[in-house]
């Protein structure tokens, strides 16, 4: 069985959100610490799921 980090729909995951986290850091603080934080987690959250699901099932 391949790990998650061969599916190319987690690789696409992994550069949605570092490209998310790099635009994020050009904000001002105000937009950093309200709408930016929740962009990068919910970004991340993507990459974390597709992990979770990809052990959850058995033969």
């Amino acid at each position: 069985m391949e790990s998650f980090q061969q599916l190319i729909v987690d690789q696409l995951a992994e550069k949605i959100s570092n490209e998310r986290w790099f635009i994020v850091k050009k904000w001002d603080d105000l937009a950093k610490h309200t709408m930016g934080q929740q962009i990068v987690r919910s970004a991340d959250s993507v990459g974390a799921n597709i992990a979770e699901g990809h052990g959850g099932y058995s033969y």
